[in-house]
């Protein structure tokens, strides 16, 4: 996943020669906390935060006279990974980071509850639609083999006993964020992936001796 795919095109846009009090306002009625100033092409030249205006007795102040120099801001590239956006909003701190293109224009912000929404997504993605994308992936598996094999590794992890129709089963009626808790973390869980189809393949060739 990249960053384009978390971030809010809805950007807010605000000038260098806006004042302080017309910035407050738009910054209030779009519910934004920090946001990008832009050049007349709306690249990236500054940034502005809420608490920056809160402080301010004269509000009619020009922002570029109290914005964030462009050399202070944390952005991203819409084609970074979406990890670094997530290191980069716990490391740094900040609520919201703005996306560029190649051209250095801004083009969409990431915000933590942007991440946030992305990830109860992820966690509500049905298990059984997972390894229907492994079985896929497993040239020449079938998916009585797959849930076979899963069997396997379940008796050897758990110790419980469970027939291949239980498991897919219980396939359907269990989500990626209930298989990452009951195994223990992500980790564990796609490693417990991996073991599933490197016996459904070994079972296989077994089978052709």
């Amino acid at each position: 996943m990249k960053v384009k795919n978390l971030m809010d095109t809805n950007i807010l846009k605000i000038y260098p020669d806006f004042t302080a009090k017309k910035t407050i306002e738009l910054m209030y009625k779009r519910k934004r906390f920090s946001t990008a100033v832009l050049d007349d092409e709306d690249r990236l030249i500054g940034w502005i935060m809420s608490l920056d205006l809160a402080i301010l007795d004269d509000k009619n102040v020009l922002i570029k006279d109290i914005m964030h120099p462009v050399d202070k801001i944390i952005t991203l590239h819409e084609n970074d990974p979406a990890r670094d956006a997530v290191v980069k909003i716990v490391k740094y701190k900040v609520i919201s980071i703005p996306v560029l293109n190649n051209e250095r224009n801004v083009i969409g912000m990431v915000r933590n509850c942007d991440i946030t929404k992305t990830l109860a997504k992820l966690y509500d993605i049905p298990l059984d639609s997972l390894f229907n994308t492994l079985q896929k992936e497993l040239k020449g598996i079938t998916w009585e083999e797959l849930m076979d094999a899963s069997t396997v590794i379940t008796k050897q992890t758990t110790n419980e006993e469970i027939t291949a129709k239980e498991y897919e089963k219980r396939l359907k009626n269990t989500t990626f964020g209930q298989a990452i808790w009951a195994c223990g973390g992500l980790e564990k869980f796609f490693a417990g992936l991996i073991k599933i189809g490197e016996v459904a393949i070994a079972r296989k060739i077994a089978r052709r001796r």
